[in-house]
């Protein structure tokens, strides 16, 4: 079990073998039903959604706060090597986020109501323009300015500053609207 577990990409493997064992097991007769793959669909935007937030708060509650009391020498390891992987799941599972949120509305067939707040689908439609506004905020500021912030893209001193600033500030943004945000996905019966 050691040599699975001690890669991810085995790791990620035995645990999707598992969810189609409890998939057949629990739920063979209704695989081939549409409610089914709707549900895989949220099944799969719920995961991406997973990974994208759990790292916001990486950055937000662990790696903003540390990197001050980390010495400047120990700094680059940061910079050069956890930070450009961190940002790299956490902008792509943003994307996969909005992609398989889509994909599931779509298959419930709400997308139109609830992106247009219609009666029944406010509280749906108000997580999902706040994701929405997230996932842009990830692709259009945060991850330009991280990349002149690391160092991937050269700037100036003060530019690299700058930067990291509003990379910071667009960060804690998302995480202010995380919370209304996951509120609007969870509590989304309730009209």
């Amino acid at each position: 079990m050691g040599k699975v577990l001690e890669n991810l990409h085995r790791t990620l493997a035995v645990g999707l073998v598992l969810a189609i064992i409890v998939a057949v097991l629990r739920h063979s007769d209704y695989l081939a039903s549409e409610a089914y793959w709707a549900g895989i669909m949220r099944w799969v935007h719920v995961f991406f959604g997973i990974l994208w937030i759990g790292l916001l708060y990486y950055f937000n509650f662990v790696q903003i706060p540390t990197m001050p009391k980390i010495p400047d020498e120990l700094k680059p390891a940061v910079g050069k090597h956890i930070a450009p992987a961190a940002l790299f799941f956490f902008r792509w599972a943003a994307a996969a986020t909005v992609l398989f949120g889509l994909l599931t509305a779509g298959a419930n067939r709400y997308i139109v109501e609830a992106l247009t707040f219609q009666s029944g689908f406010v509280t749906i439609g108000i997580g999902m323009w706040l994701a929405l506004i997230m996932a842009a905020n990830v692709w259009g500021i945060i991850w330009p300015n991280q990349k002149k912030a690391l160092g991937i893209v050269t700037v100036d001193a003060d530019a690299k500053k700058a930067a990291a600033r509003v990379a910071m500030l667009a960060s804690r943004t998302n995480t202010m609207l995380s919370l209304p945000m996951l509120y609007c996905m969870v509590m989304q019966k309730m009209g």
